[in-house]
């Protein structure tokens, strides 16, 4: 993580750290590296957003790249946008599913998927030593306006469809995804009642679709006796679930779930996953031909995954899944789709879910100065390796170590101060025999470290 790029993009509090001269200088950085050719920008609901596109905007243009603004929307659109107007890049002015005053920006290559670490150090590197190409007085970079959404909707329709229609309650979040989802659904026949469906910049309920977030969706379809809920963040690029009964499926049970259904849609192959997803997916795929690869946490490496291994489906168990098919962008509204067309050949989510084993799942959090995060990983892998008896370990992002009937995962933060512990085994006792251990271990290298 560089000073200005994180784990997702640059993603502060707006008019604080980020500010109309950093997007600014942040375009003209966009614009130095790419030498010429075409962005899609693009931007969620925030009240943020209009300040922010337009200085980012100036940057790009005046480096003599060619802009297509694109407006209101959620990432997913300006994904899809990039190969639909054959662009160089792309840029979406979101935070995803921070609070309200926060903002960020978010790059896309050409071929839909997120800068990786190491483009975004040189665009870093050009930003710090503030080296931009500025183009002549009759070079400026184009700027035009499109609405790439019914483009978006006539692909979708080209890959799913139903053999039947359903009453879909979809919670926007008061999100870019508003403008996008409710629609779709309903081009695919069914019966859409939306909630939070106002881009306003305001959001009522808490970004992160959770349970707890989910509780109004959950209520509606029950009073509505609707067939499925479907959710998103700000920027639509998740997806979260409530089945027909308005239960909230666990993430890992609808990882589970998609990924096998991706198997039958399109054949035997290899799912991507990151190292904090649970076994459930892994029983869950493998009678179907699935063959589960783990990668660090992040959509750009569940992306590069997906290439790499030619997989069929790459998903987060945070709701962040991306389909090959269709797109290396995350997308939540287009996973919509599926859900209902996955229902619509297979039966009720309610049924459905009975079939994804369930495991208990145990989650911490330990303080830890960022200074030390290094030092005491380094001393967590030796002292894990000592203390507990596993078969396989794998150290691509954090460790992770694990036999037959458990796993534990530890890994430093990317955002704050603090060490997860992330751990799963078949029964409770088990599981917490495991974390009282698990976070032995780890307190007692932070205080070495």
């Amino acid at each position: 993580m560089g000073k200005y790029f994180g784990t997702s993009g640059i993603r502060e509090v707006v008019n604080e750290k980020l500010t109309p001269e950093l997007a600014l200088k942040v375009g003209k950085a966009l614009g130095t590296f790419l030498g010429e050719g075409k962005v899609v920008v693009g931007m969620d609901t925030r009240t943020s957003g209009e300040m922010l596109k337009s200085a980012l905007i100036s940057g790009l243009l005046s480096t003599g790249v060619e802009v297509i603004d694109i407006g209101l929307s959620p990432t997913p659109l300006t994904g899809f946008a990039i190969k639909l107007y054959e662009a160089d890049a792309g840029v979406t002015i979101t935070a995803s599913h921070n609070p309200p005053q926060y903002n960020g920006i978010k790059v896309w290559q050409k071929n839909g998927m997120a800068y990786t670490n190491e483009m975004e150090n040189e665009l870093e590197h050009i930003l710090e030593s503030e080296s931009f190409k500025k183009a002549a007085w009759n070079e400026i970079g184009k700027l035009s306006y499109a609405d790439p959404k019914e483009e978006y909707i006539k692909k979708a329709l080209e890959v799913v469809n139903l053999d039947d229609s359903y009453t879909v309650v979809l919670d926007a979040g008061n999100g870019a995804g508003s403008i996008l989802s409710p629609y779709l659904q309903r081009r695919l026949g069914n019966k859409v009642i939306s909630l939070n469906a106002d881009p306003s910049g305001y959001f009522v309920r808490e970004l992160e679709p959770n349970a707890k977030s989910l509780e109004g969706l959950a209520k509606t379809v029950r009073v509505m006796k609707a067939d499925v809920g479907i959710a998103h963040d700000g920027d639509a690029d998740r997806i979260g679930v409530v089945d027909d009964e308005g239960r909230f499926v666990e993430y890992e049970v609808m990882l589970s779930l998609i990924s096998g259904y991706m198997l039958r849609k399109f054949g035997k192959g290899k799912i991507i996953t990151t190292v904090d997803a649970g076994f459930a997916l892994d029983d869950y795929v493998k009678p179907l031909g699935g063959e589960v690869v783990r990668v660090k946490v992040g959509d750009v490496a569940v992306a590069e995954g997906i290439m790499r291994e030619n997989a069929i489906f790459g998903g987060e168990p945070s709701g962040t899944w991306i389909m090959p098919q269709w797109n290396l962008t995350p997308d939540g509204i287009f996973a919509g789709a599926l859900v209902l067309e996955m229902i619509d050949k297979l039966g009720p989510l309610s049924e459905l879910a009975k079939e994804v084993p369930r495991y208990v799942t145990l989650r911490a959090k330990i303080p830890c100065p960022n200074g030390k995060k290094k030092k005491a990983m380094e001393l967590i892998e030796k002292e894990a390796l000592k203390s507990f008896s596993y078969k396989r370990l794998i150290d691509i992002d954090g460790v992770r170590i694990e036999n037959d009937e458990w796993w534990i995962l530890f890994r430093p933060s990317g955002t704050e101060p603090i060490m997860r512990i992330t751990l799963e085994a078949h029964t409770k006792e088990k599981a917490e025999e495991l974390m009282k251990k698990a976070k032995e271990v780890v307190e007692r290298a932070i205080r070495e470290a």
